[in-house]
């Protein structure tokens, strides 16, 4: 049978020079105009084998000429294509140029890719943590913040802590480093420790400070680990009379809660649970019998001036040092709102964040040169004339005994706040604090409210809420619904912290929004509406997780506070940021 298939084979020139074949297909017997176009074969990889040629006799001979032998069949025959080698330079010469080029791209992608990494603004990186800080921003807005221990700094400081600083490694003391390229990073802590002993009026002689420690908790514990060996004793304000479990604290069941308690043994003083006050009787009379190395003033809930004078008596009967965590009242001290714990104490530590407006941290503060001859005998530093020894101690305690690389844009945040604190804007805004706690205490008291103490001498106020039939924990979580931020508290009395009676409620936050005096009458009238809606909650349901699953947050008295709220909140400008 005869086939009407015919094939043709015909070299064309390409753009990379290799072969094109064409495959010429048509039936003979048809007219032209039904013809199948011609279609193109190219071959795109040789086969492997030795490369040989048809000589004029049909014998195979090697190829030793320049040429290229491509080998490859059709219809079963063996072919093979002969191609002259390259032998012009300047074709060369453009292959290697364009295998180069195509190095550097590849070169230039990879860089590309770092690049798109490490500068994609938050809201391209990661959407999704960017709306939940989004959806912060709006909630502190709308928002009443009346937690005492919170605050809102200011741009500069954002600025620091969002800056390239948090990039270095920086292990050790400025000039004892355990890392090159830290010039800069001494030069911004010297200057914050500089500024932390301006802020406080302190003699740069007589006072160190470490500027290092992450929270007011790692500073105490930095100041325990420097001083002390575990197992020996310490005293502090017992939890649910104000003070804070750093400072060394047992549940009722004996739970050990904090490191201070599990490392070493703590005996708590108390308020008197009748006037809300610190028994300094009681007091002396336990360290005496108890002799506690360290004897610590200051707490977390106490809303009344701190008689230092009385505890530098009682530290120095008992041998004691006698260090404060002014962590709540920091802001008032630097400002001279208050009295001056550095002129009793030994050691002092504080947090950054708090009354202050700077970044979330610690500090430590401790006395160096020759001890006073007033000072009593204790923790073997010889006789009275002995010199002080807590830097060198403190300082290893924080590194490297407690604490790897500082955290060097924190530090820098802080040395702005401090900046900041030696100001007469900044003693306004303590004054105004104080003026606010006054103001908010008395309008709570003409509604009937029960205060701790029946008063304020700070930034804080304590509410006693049990006269009411609520506790702390069913009272915030309705603010909270409301947007109102408080945070409950153990006030004396109680059994313990789970079932706190009580709620702390502080001044600053508001007042770095503008807040005064008149605008905390309103808010106490927000916070008794709370109180209100909580109780008849509590009637109609019992209790408040039952309230929660019978639709709690869609109550026509929530919605309505709420509202209430948001509008008197969004009257004031956030501090650091635009909304």
């Amino acid at each position: 049978m005869d086939s009407k298939l015919t094939l043709g084979f015909h070299r064309t020139q390409i753009a990379d020079d290799s072969i094109c074949l064409q495959l010429d297909s048509s039936l003979r017997d048809l007219p032209a105009a039904n013809s199948v176009s011609p279609i193109p074969l190219q071959l795109l990889e040789p086969l492997t084998g030795s490369p040989y040629s048809i000589n004029q006799n049909g014998e195979k001979e090697d190829d030793d000429d320049d040429r290229d032998v491509e080998e490859f069949r059709i219809l079963g025959h063996s072919l093979c294509l002969k191609r002259r080698r390259e032998s012009d330079s300047s074709t060369r010469n453009k292959r290697e140029a364009s295998s180069s080029s195509n190095g550097v791209d590849v070169e230039e992608r990879r860089r590309d890719l770092v690049k798109t990494w490490g500068n994609q603004p938050l809201s391209a990186a990661d959407s999704e943590i960017f709306e939940i800080m989004e959806k912060e921003k709006e909630r502190q807005f709308k928002g009443i913040e009346l937690i005492a221990s919170e605050n809102f700094v200011c741009r500069a400081v954002m600025e620091a802590l969002g800056s390239h600083l948090t990039n270095k490694y920086s292990e050790g003391m400025p000039g004892a480093r355990y890392y090159g390229g830290n010039q800069y990073i001494d030069e911004i802590e010297l200057l914050c420790c500089k500024r932390a002993l301006e802020a406080f009026g302190l003699d740069s002689e007589s006072w160190g400070v470490n500027v290092q420690p992450y929270s007011c908790t790692s500073a105490n514990f930095a100041v325990y680990t420097g001083l002390l060996l575990p197992g020996d004793r310490i005293m502090g304000l017992d939890t649910p009379s104000g003070g804070n479990t750093s400072h060394g604290y047992y549940t009722p069941n004996g739970r050990k809660v904090s490191g201070a308690s599990i490392f070493f043994e703590s005996l708590p003083y108390k308020v008197n649970p009748q006037t809300g006050y610190i028994d300094f009787d009681k007091l002396e009379e336990r360290a005496l019998d108890f002799r506690p190395k360290i004897l610590i003033c200051g707490g977390s809930s106490y809303p009344r001036e701190w008689g230092y004078a009385r505890l530098r008596h009682i530290a120095d009967k008992c041998g004691a040092v006698l260090m404060c965590d002014m962590a709540q009242i920091s802001g008032l001290v630097a400002a001279k709102e208050c009295l001056n714990p550095f002129d009793y104490c030994d050691i002092v530590t504080s947090t950054t964040h708090k009354s202050l407006r700077g970044p979330r941290g610690g500090i430590i503060f401790y006395r160096k040169g020759t001890k006073p001859r007033k000072r009593g005998i204790h923790l073997g530093q010889g006789d009275e004339s002995d010199q002080y020894d807590f830097e060198e101690k403190i300082n290893f305690a924080v590194f490297p005994s407690l604490q790897g690389g500082p955290h060097n844009n924190h530090i820098a945040a802080l040395a702005i706040a401090f900046k900041q604190v030696t100001t007469p804007e900044y003693k306004a805004y303590m004054q105004q604090v104080k003026k606010n706690a006054q103001a908010l205490a008395a309008a709570l008291l003409r509604r009937k409210c029960r205060l701790v103490t029946g008063g304020t001498d700070n930034h804080l106020i304590l509410w006693d809420l049990r006269p009411l039939g609520l506790t702390g924990k069913a009272y915030e979580k309705v603010c909270e619904l409301c947007h109102i931020t408080v945070n409950k508290i153990a006030i004396f009395g109680d059994n313990g912290t789970i079932t706190p009676g009580g709620v702390r409620i502080g001044t600053p936050a508001m007042t770095s929004r503008g807040c005064l005096e008149s605008d905390f009458e309103t808010i106490a009238d927000f916070l008794l509406k709370a109180a209100h809606i909580v109780c008849m909650v509590l009637r109609e349901h019992g209790n408040l997780q039952k309230a929660f699953t019978n639709g709690l947050q869609t109550k026509k008295e929530i919605l309505e506070l709420q509202k209430q709220v948001e509008n008197f909140a969004t009257q004031f400008a956030m501090p650091g940021f635009d909304m």
